[in-house]
């Protein structure tokens, strides 16, 4: 047990004393459940470039990572908005991650890997045409799929700015699932994560953009392996599963509620495709385990105490939900300091990053409470909070 001094919201510092660490019984797999993380890049903090323009990555580390991941028997979904796909990490730097990241896959053991397509590359997300946006998203896949991997289509931040109705967004998906060699992941990343995505699949009613996104999905549903939804609304990813044609899964994006959305219902259930996965991965496999082996309060048992953690980091504004996931891998001792792509570890304040300490350790997701109890420490010196 370890004590520290934390700042409240009062911006009073309170004594807090560490419990025991988290003691999971996490499994390789296979689950019953696809389960992916979103997986974080480390940042190369010693790299002589201008952070806020010119990411550098510590490959080396970034790999180790998935390995980690691996190892706990969930794919990792690959440079996405996790890895600060579009907030400092372009789509030059993001390639170099997609071809390594596939070829550790493969050197793993052909572990489970899917890869982000976008437009990101596009000079600027304006002044596009319908064709440009088209062949952009043709140019990653391209790319993508020759070094052996799978697609998560992403949501355009160009088509957003461009497209002038609901036919617009199935013209460019439609062509595109016509294209593809293997069955895609489509995901809708929902404002909260990204402003520059409000009224994707022309409509800001969301019930009308699902409308939208299901067509998509019902002209090619042979080429969708599923969807993934970002709106942090459970009854809408409810609905929308339901409505999925045969064959076609739901991998729940929900950070909020994905307990119960993985669980299911006497109706079905969502896979996963989720950032927090990245943070808790030793407990997200504990209870896959759990839950295939149908010991399902044992599941509940697990992930329960991970929610309070995971609404706290991907609170309002979401987007900067990154910084909490690169803290918990530095708390952890998966990574040696706590810098970020872009300088986004400056993104969350002390008082946020002090309260994601406690509700973290209140889960048992530290590996060792007082080595993380001690980094902790050397990181609030920073801020000027005393020790003494």
């Amino acid at each position: 047990m370890a004590a520290l001094h934390l700042p409240s919201v009062t911006g009073q510092l309170e004594t807090y004393e560490t419990g025991d660490a988290g003691s999971f019984s996490s499994a390789p797999g296979p689950f019953c459940r696809i389960a992916y993380a979103a997986a974080h890049v480390v940042a190369d903090p010693l790299a002589a470039n201008d952070p806020w323009l010119t990411p550098a990555i510590d490959w080396e580390r970034t790999i180790a990572y998935r390995e980690y991941l691996w190892s706990m028997g969930l794919g990792v979904a690959e440079a996405m908005d996790t890895a600060q796909r579009g907030t400092g990490l372009e789509w030059d730097c993001a390639r170099e991650l997609i071809k390594r990241s596939v070829s550790a896959a493969r050197a793993y053991g052909d572990a489970t890997i899917a890869s982000g397509c976008g437009t990101d590359h596009l000079v600027s997300a304006r002044d596009n045409t319908l064709d440009d946006i088209q062949s952009a998203y043709e140019l990653q896949a391209e790319f993508i799929q020759a070094q052996g991997g799978r697609l998560i289509l992403m949501a355009s931040r160009a088509l957003a700015a461009s497209a002038r109705s609901p036919d617009d967004y199935y013209r460019i998906y439609e062509r595109l699932l016509a294209q593809v060699d293997e069955p895609v992941i489509i995901h809708w990343l929902g404002p909260m994560f990204d402003p520059a995505l409000a009224g994707y699949w022309g409509h800001s009613d969301l019930d009308k953009a699902m409308d939208v996104c299901l067509d998509v999905i019902r002209s090619h549903p042979h080429k969708v392996q599923g969807v993934k939804v970002s709106l942090l609304d459970k009854h809408r990813e409810i609905a929308m599963r339901r409505q999925l044609p045969p064959g076609v899964g739901m991998l729940s994006g929900d950070d909020f509620n994905y307990p119960e959305l993985i669980e299911g219902d006497e109706q079905g259930y969502s896979d996963a495709l989720l950032g927090i996965f990245d943070v808790i991965a030793p407990a997200a496999s504990a209870a896959l385990a759990a839950l295939t082996a149908g010991h399902v309060d044992t599941y509940r048992k697990i992930l329960a105490p991970t929610v309070a953690l995971s609404r706290h980091i991907f609170e309002a504004p979401t987007r900067f939900y990154k910084t909490g996931v690169v803290l918990m891998a530095y708390l952890n001792g998966l990574q040696d300091h706590f810098v970020m792509v872009g300088g986004q570890q400056s993104a969350r304040s002390v008082i946020h990053l002090s309260e994601l300490f406690r509700l973290a350790d209140r889960a048992r997701l530290f590996h060792d409470p007082e080595d993380a109890s001690d980094r902790m420490v050397r990181l609030l010196r920073l801020y000027g909070v005393s020790q003494a």
